[in-house]
């Protein structure tokens, strides 16, 4: 379903608008690096008391959040202009698959396990593309923006010293595996606190295109539930309907409920645990302030784009 477009007659626009996006997209990536750089900067003015140093620190963050914010801006919009260009071939594509020799009616008498057609195609293709998009996307922001702030905090760590049974062990770039199993160990647990929103969510996506279904096919045949006197039944048709979507969405509640306990704690753990670990080589001066604060943040890049 993703391959036809790229080889389609609007190839070539489209693979243009995908290369904008991808430099739009490494553009903020270094960005964020100039941004954790201006962290250090910024907090060695205030340890030192330089406001001359500050002054410009303010400046240069002003500048750099102002680029950063374009780039948002236009790594956005162009990258919704290549969703409903791919949408609308796509949607054309299998709306005449759909209206050829009659496959509309003969997909009612054979293929029971094809629900809501008209809803795959109105919603499902719109799903398709912009998961898509979002999963090259947001997969190559993160596996540039993971080597960047590795490197980063290689750099910034130094050596650990570990005694093991009267033998000292030396951990270089200790940060760096302290954020790697920290983002390890949280993808896993939101995994599985999180696996069966898929299906709950999967279900949602049914349940509501049967319910609204339903409604339509009685405001088609209002005359005959009228002529038969059947709007009693038909209150009961929906109420079964209805009472599906009500019983997958307490679903999708508590099984949320779960997921959001955790991730909460999880990201608020995410600024504790490196100012922690960080801390000693702080305390013993072999790490200013500043050199803290882009540790921190160099943590929560390379963590983040881990998960």
């Amino acid at each position: 379903m993703i391959r036809p477009y790229w080889f389609s007659e609007d190839r070539w626009p489209a693979r243009g608008l995908l290369l904008v996006v991808v430099a739009l997209t490494l553009g903020m990536v270094y960005l964020s690096v100039l941004l954790n750089q201006w962290n250090n900067d910024f907090f060695s003015a205030l340890q030192a008391k330089n406001s001359v140093m500050f002054r410009e620190q303010l400046i240069r963050v002003g500048w750099l959040v102002g680029v950063f914010i374009v780039l948002a801006v236009y790594q956005l919009y162009l990258n919704q202009m290549l969703e409903i260009r791919w949408r609308r071939w796509l949607t054309e594509r299998y709306l005449r698959a759909w209206l050829t020799d009659g496959v509309y009616y003969r997909m009612q008498l054979v293929a029971h396990e094809t629900d809501n057609p008209d809803q795959r195609i109105a919603e499902d293709i719109q799903l398709l593309i912009s998961h898509a998009l979002a999963l090259f996307i947001g997969g190559l922001r993160a596996i540039v923006t993971l080597a960047t702030f590795v490197a980063i905090l290689w750099g910034l760590s130094g050596r650990l010293t570990v005694s093991v049974g009267g033998l000292s062990l030396v951990l270089p770039g200790y940060m760096v595996w302290v954020s790697l199993l920290y983002a390890l160990g949280g993808t896993w647990l939101t995994d599985w606190i999180g696996r069966p929103l898929i299906r709950l969510n999967f279900d949602r996506q049914r349940y509501e295109a049967d319910f609204r279904f339903g409604l339509v096919r009685f405001r088609e045949n209002g005359e005959g539930v009228a002529l038969y006197r059947g709007e009693a039944d038909e209150f009961r048709g929906f109420r079964e309907l209805f009472d599906a979507v009500v019983r997958n969405w307490w679903g999708i509640m508590r099984r949320q409920k779960r997921l959001t306990s955790f991730t909460s704690g999880y990201s608020q753990g995410a600024w504790i645990v490196p100012s922690v670990v960080a801390a000693p080589r702080y305390f013993r001066g072999e790490l200013g302030l500043g050199g803290l604060m882009q540790t921190v943040g160099a943590f929560n890049h390379a963590r983040a784009r881990a998960r």
